[in-house]
């Protein structure tokens, strides 16, 4: 199994399943632990809190202990904080498990990125980046599966994530290259107006994503009232995500900047029509638009991160998945206090505002990152 596939497949548990898994099954252990949205929106951000404090450290660890031992790391920590979730008998206890399974997503793309620029060709490593980061979707499509094949019995579903996230480990550890050892390089970041623009449109991007990853399936309860209906939208947003493995091919022919906004015109209409919808082809259609969008614009804050810091691509990474993990934190709960106060319509359309509004921050006119210097 060569390392794109093996990328492909450990992302798909650390983000499909130890991240995104858990705004699927949502309404099921709301009901279970009696939580209100405003609780449920604090808990689903501490996963994305989980992130932002191992993605702080990621990069430094990849660059002393080598990618392999930071991916073995990554994997570890998303199988047991799924189990930890599957045993979850309180709030307090499921908010730990999920924040320590976030952790897994924050460890796991640094070395990932580092591994790539060790044994890909630099004209081949957009597009396998690309295609690794597009693992996401291949995790959220199981986890729809999942929810129609278990229902409400969501202990089981995690359960199974769990061992599953422990067995794609595996195969990743023996392509993954070793590395490490060598001095890494200054931990200090320069702020370019480049790296500034690119935090400002990946926080508002993580703010946005949230009404759907975290909120998604209590939208499409509350719009259509059928119950599965949220794990087959689960699967078409997954099953179309897969198309943001194709991110690298769409910079390198339109640019960044026509791309990202682009795709956050289609994330706003994603919202709107997955928030306005009262029959389940408009919110499967959406679904289908947002599970693109979302990974087509991650795949593009990684290329733009590595643009604007070439010589230290996996900072670079750290850089825009950090600030899109930020905007979650802040997103989740600011969706669920919405949802508290107005109908689910009028926060879908605010969201879907926020996207269009990130429109107005300017990408950079470079289509690709240059091969760092060795």
């Amino acid at each position: 199994m060569g390392l794109g596939a093996s990328g492909f497949l450990l992302i798909a548990a650390c983000y499909g399943l130890a991240r995104y898994s858990f705004g699927l099954f949502l309404p099921e252990i709301s009901a279970n632990l009696s939580l209100s949205p405003v609780l449920a929106g604090i808990i689903a951000g501490g996963s994305f809190a989980g992130y932002c404090m191992a993605i702080l450290v990621a990069t430094w660890l990849a660059e002393r202990l080598g990618p392999r031992a930071v991916v073995a790391l990554a994997g570890l920590i998303a199988g047991t904080g799924l189990l930890a979730m599957a045993l979850s008998e309180s709030a307090p206890m499921l908010a730990a498990s999920v924040l320590f399974a976030g952790l897994s997503t924050g460890l796991v793309s640094p070395p990932m990125v580092a591994a790539v620029e060790m044994s890909v060709n630099p004209q081949r490593r957009p597009i396998v980046n690309t295609v690794i980061n597009a693992g996401t979707s291949g995790g959220v499509v199981l986890s729809g599966l999942a929810a129609l094949a278990l229902g409400a019995h969501w202990r089981y579903a995690f359960a199974l994530f769990g061992v599953m996230s422990f067995a794609v480990t595996i195969p990743a550890l023996f392509v993954t290259p070793k590395g490490g050892g060598r001095r890494a390089p200054p931990r200090r970041v320069t702020l370019s107006p480049g790296l500034v623009r690119l935090m400002a449109s990946a926080f508002l991007t993580g703010m946005v994503s949230t009404a759907i990853w975290s909120f998604g399936a209590v939208m499409t309860t509350r719009s259509l009232g059928a119950n599965g209906q949220a794990g087959l939208f689960w699967i078409v947003a997954g099953v179309s995500g897969a198309a943001g493995a194709l991110a690298g091919s769409f910079t390198n022919r339109w640019g960044v900047n026509a791309a990202h906004r682009v795709f956050l015109v289609l994330t706003a209409c994603s919202l709107a029509m997955v928030g306005l919808s009262s029959s389940a082809a408009p919110a499967l259609v959406g679904g289908a638009v947002f599970g693109t969008a979302y990974v087509m614009l991650t795949g593009i804050y990684l290329v733009w991160g590595i643009v604007e810091m070439p010589e230290r691509p996996a900072a670079g990474l750290t850089v825009g998945f950090l600030s899109i993990a930020v905007g979650q934190i802040v997103g989740a709960p600011l969706f669920g206090s919405l949802l508290d106060v107005v109908h689910t319509k009028d926060a879908a359309v605010i969201f879907a505002i926020l996207a269009l509004v990130t429109c107005l921050i300017r990408a950079p006119g470079r289509t690709s990152p240059q091969p760092a210097p060795r």
